[in-house]
């Protein structure tokens, strides 16, 4: 069974393993898309934080139920699912107040264990989530999609909020898309000139390239007011720091992406502004049914958003040559089989 493995930071090796064994409470599911995002570019460049080598990457998955096995959840053979990769513990405080998206044992597919860049693969039946609409490519993309509705439910935005958006990749982007729904007032920040005229095909009306002018311009979108929420999906040190300044007095920030190191801030300016500031990680499994619901309602279009494809077993030399460090990819499909 033909498995690509990330071996060592910038190395890709196709190698033969066999179907994986039977588990009890897991599914066999045949792999059908896999999204390419942020988490596996780090990882490739050898700076995705709690990461090992060597490591099967993949974790967001178009999939298609082969043996729901013993505990099915109400799978059929044949059912398309997309994956929820978060596999999380069940008992500790988190899980039991309904966060499992941030158990304190958390393992991610394709990050702390092997993920789905594998013709064949067991995850826990609950962890599927099944529509009959959507296509293999639509489903693949619900975990990027989950992560920006996450941080959107975390940031609680309404119609009468002004929200910036730091940063245009793929993760950002599953932001805007929820911060749409909102009906908030929207702006977008990004250093691409390309991906701030993707933002303005998909609709957005404010974009802005950061820079000394950016708090005026900020005030001019909002009538004389900075945002009511600042929500940075960079994972970069001096984005996220500097973020502390670009919050109305009131506001808050939620940092979606991370780096390794510390977040710094002038506490005199955060008290003065009694700013909050959040973290958000992957989503819950209510924000996956969410999402599938909007996808499926039309409400949330991703198919403009796939600039590259790439066969599976092409992995090895494609992603190198045409993925990495590509500036025009805002997220790639591998198809499987």
């Amino acid at each position: 069974m033909l498995t690509i493995v990330l071996q060592n930071p910038g190395s890709f090796v196709a190698v033969d393993r066999p179907e994986p064994v039977a588990a009890p409470g897991t599914a066999l599911v045949r792999v059908h898309r896999i999204g390419v995002c942020g988490t596996d570019l780090h990882a490739f460049a050898g700076k995705q934080p709690f990461f090992t080598y060597p490591r099967v990457l993949g974790h967001e998955l178009g999939v298609e139920v082969v043996d729901p096995g013993d505990d099915p959840h109400g799978l059929q053979a044949g059912d398309r699912c997309s994956v929820e990769p978060y596999l999380n513990c069940g008992h500790c405080l988190a899980c039991r107040r309904g966060k499992p998206n941030c158990c304190t044992t958390l393992q991610v597919l394709g990050v702390h264990l092997d993920g789905g860049m594998t013709p064949l693969l067991r995850v826990p039946a609950r962890k599927l989530h099944q529509s009959t609409k959507l296509d293999y490519e639509q489903l693949a993309l619900v975990e990027t999609l989950g992560i920006g509705a996450h941080a959107v439910e975390r940031a609680q935005l309404a119609q009468d909020d002004f929200v910036l958006v730091i940063g245009a990749g793929p993760i950002g982007l599953s932001v805007i898309q929820f911060a749409k729904v909102s009906g908030a007032t929207l702006a977008v920040m990004d250093v691409s000139d390309t991906r701030l005229e993707f933002c303005r095909k998909l609709g957005v009306a404010h974009t802005l390239k950061p820079g000394a002018s950016a708090v005026e311009e900020l005030k001019q979108i909002g009538g004389g007011d900075l945002p009511t929420c600042v929500i940075d999906a960079t994972g970069n040190p001096g984005s996220m720091m500097g973020s502390f300044d670009l919050p109305a007095h009131g506001g808050r920030i939620v940092f979606v992406g991370l780096f390794q190191g510390d977040v710094t801030f002038n506490d005199p300016n955060f008290h003065r502004r009694e700013l909050t500031v959040m973290g958000s990680r992957n989503a819950t499994p209510a924000t996956f049914r969410e999402v599938i619901r909007l996808v499926e309602e039309g409400k949330v279009d991703t198919r403009p958003w796939i600039t590259h494809r790439f066969k599976l077993a092409d992995t090895p030399t494609v992603f190198p040559k045409d993925i990495a460090g590509n500036p025009t990819v805002l997220k790639a499909m591998i198809e499987v089989g």
